[in-house]
């Protein structure tokens, strides 16, 4: 699995220098968390009508995403990794389409997808973690 592509998007977009010592594991929570984050602060300033505030954390929230589906390892992860795809492809669409319309309704639904494969992650057991850390 390629990490280091993901380690660089999350220091691109501010993220602070505890990704150096964060695990794989640990890594993709920052990332999601991070999306989250980014996608929060686009809705208050979509609400306070500052388009630039908007459209930076948008596209620091895309590209977040991005770094996501690239350290998806698809050989290994089987259909998983690909329905992953599918579905960050999807989010940053989504995100587009709500920045570009301002609607609200599509950063909510970027937010509670990208929570709910996080609360995913979070549950994955250490010893399974350790496992495919090795390999």
């Amino acid at each position: 699995m390629s990490y280091s592509s993901a380690t660089q998007q999350y220091k691109d977009v501010g993220a602070f220098s505890g990704t150096a010592y964060a695990d794989p594991h640990r890594l993709i929570q920052m990332l999601m968390q991070g999306a989250v984050d980014k996608i929060a602060i686009a809705k208050c300033a979509l609400y306070d009508e500052n388009v630039a505030v908007k459209g930076e954390n948008i596209s620091k929230a895309i590209s977040i995403i991005d770094g996501l589906r690239a350290s998806l390892d698809k050989e290994k992860g089987g259909s998983i990794a690909s329905n992953l795809d599918d579905l960050y492809d999807y989010m940053q669409r989504a995100l587009v389409e709500g920045n570009l319309h301002n609607d609200v309704n599509k950063f909510d639904e970027v937010v509670s997808l990208m929570t709910e494969i996080k609360e995913a992650w979070d549950t994955i057991p250490l010893e399974v973690r350790e496992q495919y850390a090795g390999s």
